[in-house]
């Protein structure tokens, strides 16, 4: 029980922790939590990922629900985490359960829960959630729920084409699915709206080609090479579950997810206003972008729960994170790779990422981000959190600190318009350390500094 811990997107672990004995008391947890909220008796969605155990750990949460008196609708194989969340919507459904381990390597799973507003539980949740693990404790047999396979993919793909009814005819377009649950889920979704699309990775491969199904610029090579050999004007790639999303163009091949967030949001802008969420972690250019619109910005921790909850609050136009999740006013306040790809393409087929960013750069300057980890153990977090309060320096790589932001670790902000963050990740035994300033190597320097000051505290 002590093992399942439930972070900023769910609980994972390696699969010599993440055990059928312990999904299943998450299952027992999740049902007991249910019942207390009066959703007894309802309908609950379980989908699952690319990963060999995930079909396994998927029957399992099934069995116990259905002990529990729930119904449950389960996908026809492994289908996209947001395929998933917009079950609730479509079929207002009780809550979700998915279980991914997203980008991880293969030898980790995981299982996240989402409520009734089809959105990232929060931690209130989460929290009544683990206070609630506890051994199966079924219910009689006449009172058992049923388990029925429906159909995942039409309903999102008809809410999709509804919020962006682009045809993408003369577009062409190279899909990576990096061998995740994006495969024949996104192409397919881009090919039905008019775009020619070839195929990177989208054969089934439980261990993702020995890399992990994170879509980083250094893994997403091949796909660059994609589309300059076959001359695309765009390539897609999903992570393992496809609810991120990264891009690469023909010029600056990967690009960077601060600068996509940006183009799209200012593409959105052209036809509608609104203000946008970001997390701490996320660029100060679409600060620029929202200024010159009369529109706000919303600043969040890491984590798409809080873009989630902002959303929310403020009817955000378009919300995100700097590691490529999105979401968009009109859709699920949850991150979507699958919807994020449709809407990304027909951008690309009005005018190019290419010419929307250099304009952009260059009326508002140039911007660049990067981040390294340090390695620390979960245990060790939150003392070295408390231990950077007190060692928070006048100046980083000689420019000194104009304010401290601290909704997520210590965020530094600089009087030449730089940044460093710091601050625990929450899926990973590290702690992260990001920088932006207007040229690269400024943020080599940043980061150096940041490194630096973190590790003597670990």
């Amino acid at each position: 029980m002590d093992a399942i811990t439930f972070g900023t997107d769910g609980w994972r672990a390696t699969l010599d922790e993440f055990t059928v004995p312990r999904v299943r008391m998450v299952g027992q947890a999740v049902a007991s939590y249910l019942r207390d909220e009066g959703r007894g008796g309802e309908t609950v969605a379980v989908g699952y990922d690319a990963r060999e155990s995930s079909p396994k750990f998927a029957e399992e949460l099934s069995r116990v629900l259905c002990a529990n008196g729930f119904d449950v609708v389960l996908p026809d194989r492994d289908r996209p985490t947001p395929l998933t969340a917009w079950q609730i919507r479509h079929r207002d459904l009780a809550g979700a359960l998915m279980l991914t381990a997203s980008h991880n390597p293969p030898e980790y799973n995981g299982v996240k829960f989402i409520g009734d507003d089809a959105a990232p539980a929060p931690e209130s949740v989460t929290e009544a959630i683990e206070d609630r693990l506890a051994e199966p404790d079924p219910l009689p047999e006449d009172q058992h729920g049923t388990v029925r396979e429906v159909d995942f993919v039409e309903p999102h793909f008809s809410h999709a084409r509804d919020l962006v009814p682009d045809d993408l005819s003369g577009l062409h377009v190279v899909y990576d699915a990096m061998h995740g649950s994006g495969r024949d889920t996104t192409d397919r979704l881009l090919e039905e709206s008019g775009a020619t699309v070839d195929r990177l990775r989208c054969e089934t491969d439980p261990e993702f080609g020995g890399v992990s199904p994170e879509p980083s610029a250094e893994n997403l090579e091949g796909l660059a090479d994609a589309v300059d050999k076959r001359g695309a004007d765009l390539g897609i790639a999903n992570d393992g579950d496809a609810d991120r999303i990264a891009v690469v163009t023909p010029d600056r091949g990967h690009l960077d997810e601060n600068l996509f967030f940006a183009a799209t949001y200012d593409y959105l802008l052209e036809s509608d206003e609104g203000p946008v969420v970001r997390t701490v972690s996320t660029t100060f250019l679409l600060d620029r972008i929202a200024e010159k619109h009369g529109q706000e910005v919303v600043e969040v921790p890491v984590g798409f729960k809080y873009v989630a909850e902002a959303m929310g609050e403020c009817d955000a136009l378009m919300a995100g994170e700097e590691s490529g999740g999105f979401s968009i006013r009109g859709h699920i306040r949850e991150k979507d790779g699958v919807l994020m790809a449709l809407l990304a393409a027909a951008v690309e087929h009005e005018r190019a990422y290419d010419d929307r960013v250099d304009d952009l750069l260059d009326e508002f300057g140039e911007i660049h981000q990067h981040k390294v980890s340090v390695d620390c153990p979960d245990s060790q977090k939150a003392r070295v959190v408390a231990d950077l309060s007190d060692e928070i320096p006048d100046e980083v790589a000689g420019v000194s600190v104009a304010d401290v932001v601290t909704k997520d670790g210590f965020k530094l902000l600089l009087e030449d318009g730089s940044w460093v963050l710091v601050r625990p990740s929450g899926t990973e035994p590290k702690m992260r350390v990001y920088a932006e300033a207007s040229s690269a190597e400024r943020v080599d320097a940043l980061l150096e500094d940041g490194y630096e000051l973190v590790s003597q505290l670990v």
